[in-house]
């Protein structure tokens, strides 16, 4: 199986940026709201469905997503990025924002499962890293954004997954968070990393992954 992984963090608190060392070669981005990468490189190259070279794709549609999941290791991909998550269903709520029934939260919260789950389903050297905003609940808690009630009631979207980092930024210091503490859904195995704190580097928190699962033919560097 797959191996999902969810980075949460507010705007500005380095999630796109925790991609800086990642070997482009090896892995795909998907960028659903055509935006630019907060650093220089020029090894991610856009690529169009048909196009035979790059790496990134502009689209915020779940089957367009699911395709591309399983498109990755086929073509040699060690890893997926989904940066931002959470305009895959905001941008599809607001193309659809004039429709009274309340179906379209149904349809949209299932195409967020659905590419979750094909990242659970990819094989097992695929690791699918999912960056998504955060908001407060009324309880006071963190939790991933979301559209309308279906997926935070029904489902609990971090529950699918079993890796959930989160950003923070301290004294200009950008860093990722590996277990909760107390009021967010942060997670990782036991032994996974040594600190409640580690670089923000997904760099570094891929090699982690996969020496912890012994994928060792996968690894990004």
């Amino acid at each position: 199986m797959g191996i999902p992984v969810l980075i949460l963090g507010d705007s500005g608190s380095g999630k796109s940026a925790s991609m800086m060392n990642l070997n482009p070669e090896k892995g795909f981005l998907v960028n659903p709201e055509n935006k630019r990468l907060p650093f220089k490189s020029k090894g991610w190259q856009a690529r169009d469905f048909d196009a035979k070279t790059g790496n990134v794709f502009f689209t915020d549609i779940p089957t367009d997503i699911t395709t591309i999941i399983n498109f990755a290791v086929r073509a040699g991909r060690k890893y997926v990025v989904v940066d931002d998550f959470q305009y895959v269903m905001g941008n599809q709520f607001m193309r659809r924002r004039s429709e009274k029934s309340f179906e379209k939260f149904t349809e949209i919260g299932g195409g967020a499962w659905d590419v979750i789950r094909a990242a659970q389903a990819a094989e097992e050297h695929l690791i699918v890293y999912f960056l998504a905003h955060t908001e407060e609940t009324p309880q006071g808690r963190i939790k991933m954004k979301t559209i309308g009630k279906m997926l935070d009631e029904k489902i609990t979207v971090e529950g699918m997954f079993s890796i959930a980092l989160r950003t923070g930024v301290t004294d200009g210091r950008y860093y990722f968070t590996t277990q909760s503490d107390g009021s967010d859904p942060v997670k990782s195995p036991i032994g996974l990393f040594d600190n409640f704190q580690i670089p923000n580097d997904l760099a570094t928190v891929d090699a982690a992954i996969r020496e912890y699962y012994e994928l060792t033919d996968g690894a990004t560097a």
